[in-house]
C-alpha cells in the first residue's frame, strides 16, 4: 500500500485546527468510506465559511485522507476507525496568536481599515464566536471600534520605521519632563510591585514569558512613572502611544541581552526615583529611551 502523501505546507494555522474538527465529526459519527463531504454542510456544522471549509478539505486531501473528484466532490478516503491514524495540528490556536496574526495583517496591508465579522470568519478559518472574542479584546485594547451600523474599524498603529521612531522622540520629551514637574510624587506602591515585575523577569522571566508579558511589564513601569506628576494629560498620552506600538513591539525579534540590560536600567531608575533624586531620574529616563530608540530602529532619521 502506498505511503499517504505529506501533508501540504505553507499554509494558515488554522486550517489544520479545522482539518481536525472535520476528522473529529468523521469519527464521532462513524461515516464510512466514501462519504461525501459537502462544503455547505460542513458550514453549517463547523460555523464557518466556505473558503475555510475548502482549504481544510484540501488539506485533508494532501494527508490521505480525504478523496475528491470532479463530479463528486470531497469524500473520505477511510473509514472512521483509520482517521484516528492522521497526522493533523488539532491545537487551537491561542486568542494571543489570532490577536497578533490579524494586527500584523492589517499593518502588512492584507487587511483593509474596515473590516466585517464575515471577513475575519472567512479569511483565518474562524468561528463566529472566536471572532467576536477577537474583536472584543482588540477593541478594549484601543486597535479597533466597532461602526454604528456594521462591522468594525482598526486605529491608527505605528505602521512604519518613522512612526516608531517619532514614537520614542515624543517619549524622551514627555517622561523626563513628568518626573520634573511640581509636585510630583509617584506612588510608592505600585512602583514597588513594578520593581518585584523587572526582578521576576531578570531571575528567568524573560526566557519564559511571551511578548505580550514582556510589553506589559515595560508598559506597567514607564506609566507608573509619568503617572507621579498628577497631570492626566500625560498619562493620557503616553498610553495612547503604547497602544499604537504594541503591536510593533510584539513582532520585534527578542534580543535577551537587551532584554536584562532594559530592566536592569528599569531598577535603577526605580532607585533613584525612591530616594528622591528626580534631576538624575528625569536625565537617566532620557538616556535610557534613546538608547531603546538607537537599539530599535536606528540612530538617523
Amino acid at each position: 500500500m502506498a505511503a499517504a502523501p505529506a501533508p501540504a505546507t505553507n499554509v494558515s494555522p488554522l486550517i489544520p485546527t479545522l482539518a481536525g474538527r472535520i476528522l473529529e465529526m468523521a469519527r464521532r459519527e462513524g461515516l464510512p468510506k466514501g462519504y461525501r463531504l459537502t462544503e455547505q454542510a460542513l458550514c453549517d456544522v463547523l460555523g464557518v465559511s466556505r473558503s475555510p471549509v475548502r482549504k481544510a478539505l484540501q488539506f485533508l486531501e494532501s494527508t490521505g485522507a480525504v478523496t475528491s473528484s470532479p463530479n463528486r466532490g470531497f469524500q473520505l478516503a477511510m473509514e472512521a476507525r483509520e482517521l484516528a491514524g492522521v497526522a493533523v495540528s488539532e491545537a487551537v490556536p491561542s486568542l494571543e496568536d489570532l490577536y497578533l496574526r490579524v494586527a500584523h495583517d492589517h499593518i502588512g496591508g492584507l487587511l483593509e481599515q474596515e473590516v466585517t465579522e464575515a471577513d475575519l470568519m472567512a479569511r483565518y478559518g474562524l468561528a463566529r464566536q472566536q471572532v467576536q472574542r477577537l474583536l472584543n479584546r482588540m477593541s478594549r485594547d484601543g486597535l479597533v471600534d466597532r461602526k454604528p451600523g456594521r462591522g468594525w474599524m482598526f486605529r491608527r498603529l505605528l505602521s512604519s520605521v518613522e512612526a516608531h521612531r517619532e514614537s520614542y522622540r515624543f517619549r524622551m520629551m514627555l517622561e523626563p519632563a513628568a518626573i520634573l514637574e511640581p509636585g510630583y510624587a509617584v506612588d510608592l506602591a505600585e512602583l514597588e510591585r513594578c520593581r518585584r515585575e523587572q526582578q521576576d523577569l531578570l531571575d528567568g522571566g524573560i526566557e519564559q514569558c511571551t511578548p505580550a508579558q514582556l510589553f506589559q511589564a515595560g508598559s506597567h513601569f514607564h506609566e507608573t512613572v509619568a503617572a507621579g506628576c498628577g497631570n492626566r494629560f500625560v498619562l493620557d498620552a503616553l498610553r495612547n502611544v503604547n497602544q499604537m506600538r504594541r503591536i510593533v513591539e510584539y513582532g520585534t525579534r527578542l534580543d535577551r541581552s537587551r532584554l536584562h540590560r532594559q530592566c536592569e536600567e528599569h531598577l535603577q531608575l526605580i532607585e533613584l526615583l525612591v530616594r528622591g533624586e528626580r534631576m538624575e531620574a528625569a536625565q537617566f529616563m532620557r538616556q535610557h529611551l534613546n538608547m531603546a530608540r538607537i537599539t530599535k530602529v536606528g540612530e538617523n532619521s
